[in-house]
């Protein structure tokens, strides 16, 4: 374990990486829970308002992130300076993207339906960083054998197709296929070789002459959505909460000279 620890994370220079994704997963559930023990009026936490003025997590999180950022570009790749950058980047990515939706909208939609976009955007961002970090990076490791250089040089060919692939599954609107087909084999093959969802630019520019293609695309799409979407949602809301239930408001109408409600 220790030998694969220092081949395959510390070598290559991805304990930076490492630190960087535990604190920002950290950074987004400690905020999450702070979040949710606000809104039930639990907890010794309360919104930060100096003078009336809400100041959102991002704020904060911005602030972390620049510090992050140009403190990892001066330590560069290696040592207590890169490591601690790293930490101060993840907790800052993980504040600003848990309001991912706000900076989206440009509204305070963090516990509306709008706000599901920050806890899919953190959790797509977690994966990847994941997925890349437990991949066999074929930089920066010395003395490669004969075998390990060909099995990552076959990883590095993989991944270059799976890139192609990637960008027709994007264009045929599936972006999230194309997100995980960059470092998963065989998903962005699934997502390019199937038909386009609705919508999406490879439908419009091949469905436009064919109506049988787009009942299949619009059919596909339908019962995908409704066997994920319902599935995603409890997910996300394990995650991040529920948003609050729509309420139903009756629209009382005055019929002109009757003086009677409708």
């Amino acid at each position: 374990m220790g030998h694969w620890w220092y081949r395959n994370i510390v070598e290559p220079g991805k304990l930076p990486m490492l630190l960087a994704l535990v604190s920002f997963v950290m950074s987004f559930l400690v905020t999450r829970v702070i979040t949710r023990m606000i809104r039930a009026g639990r907890g010794p936490f309360k919104n930060v308002t100096p003078g009336g003025l809400h100041i959102h997590h991002v704020v904060p999180g911005v602030i972390l992130v620049i510090i992050g950022g140009f403190g990892a570009i001066g330590s560069g790749s290696n040592g207590i300076g890169a490591a601690l950058s790293a930490v101060v980047f993840g907790l800052g990515a993980g504040l600003v993207l848990d309001e991912f939706a706000l900076i989206l909208h440009l509204d305070d939609v963090y516990w509306s339906e709008q706000g599901r976009k920050s806890v899919e955007i953190v959790v797509v961002t977690a994966a990847v960083v994941a997925l890349i970090l437990g991949g066999f990076v074929p930089f920066g490791v010395n003395d490669l054998t004969p075998e390990e250089r060909q099995s990552r040089g076959l990883v590095v060919m993989n991944a270059a197709g799976n890139f192609c692939l990637a960008l027709v599954a994007l264009w045929k609107g599936k972006a999230r296929t194309a997100l995980f087909g960059v470092i998963v084999p065989f998903v962005a093959l699934v997502g390019a070789v199937r038909l386009a969802r609705p919508g999406s630019p490879y439908a419009k520019r091949f469905y436009a002459n064919r109506p049988r293609a787009r009942a299949r695309a619009g059919l596909r799409a339908f019962h995908h959505d409704r066997r994920w979407t319902a599935r995603r949602r409890r997910f996300e809301e394990f995650i991040g909460g529920a948003p609050p239930p729509r309420r139903c408001v009756r629209s009382v109408t005055v019929s002109p000279g009757s003086g009677r409600r409708r």
